[in-house]
């Protein structure tokens, strides 16, 4: 069935046909679509059109090309959230009606950097915890994450506990409530530690979230950089005219 005509540009019409397409099962997640040149055919339109199809719906995420391989429908999300909601790792998992898990990578205990004394606002003799791990939803790593925390805000047996969640741990004493964070988005590609610790196919993309976790007092108790798999996890923001 080729593309109706209307007053929208023939682009436009085939990004909506191909979406159209993968919702209804036409073309299944990680599927190969057809051919340009079949594609082309099959909706009448030129290559360019579709060509600049294809292409912005790859920024979309919606697709994937691999060069010398062909084009393939990517995997959909399966946890989203509003950036503007600051929720754990693990509540994010549950929401989508898995479990969360955690598998411990290693971690240290060391004084201070002179980074993490201007970070944390605290003295050349804190000790500072980092913790490398990876998350997982129904025993599936999704996220790779790295976490430093000053050693006196954790529970002393935090590190030997199943319970992976730090924001649990960090209010259980009742002298911290995390309130808010501020966020930095970066989106990557491969990335030589991430991504084979995630099970990523080479042409997965990443978004690493930096985030600075602040304390009612406005203390910076977290510090964390983690690794999301790009075809597992999506964020969005609700902006407000000001």
């Amino acid at each position: 069935m080729t593309i109706k005509i209307d007053h929208r540009h023939l682009y436009l019409q085939v990004i909506d046909r191909l979406k159209q397409d993968i919702d209804n099962g036409i073309f299944k997640e990680k599927e190969k679509l057809p051919s340009e040149f079949e594609l082309a055919k099959t909706l009448g339109v030129s290559r360019a059109t579709l060509r600049e199809a294809l292409r912005l719906l790859e920024e979309e995420n919606i697709i994937i090309r691999r060069h010398g391989v062909g084009t393939f429908v990517n995997s959909k999300p399966v946890f989203t959230s509003g950036i503007e909601h600051l929720s754990s790792i693990s509540s994010m998992i549950r929401s989508a009606g898995m479990e969360p898990g955690t598998i411990y990578l290693s971690s240290m205990q060391a004084l201070a950097s002179e980074d993490e004394i201007k970070r944390f606002q605290c003295s050349e003799e804190q000790s500072i915890i980092s913790m490398e791990r990876v998350r997982t939803a129904n025993g599936e790593p999704v996220v790779y994450c790295i976490d430093k925390v000053p050693e006196n805000y954790l529970p002393n047996d935090f590190l030997v506990r199943e319970e992976g969640s730090i924001f649990n741990a960090l209010e259980e004493s009742g002298d911290i409530r995390v309130s808010h964070a501020v966020t930095f988005i970066d989106p990557v590609g491969y990335h030589e530690i991430a991504s084979p610790t995630l099970n990523c196919e080479p042409e997965t993309s990443l978004l690493i979230l930096k985030q600075l976790h602040y304390d009612e007092n406005d203390r910076v108790v977290l510090y964390s950089k983690n690794y999301f798999r790009a075809d597992k996890f999506s964020f969005h923001v609700v902006r407000k005219r000001v």
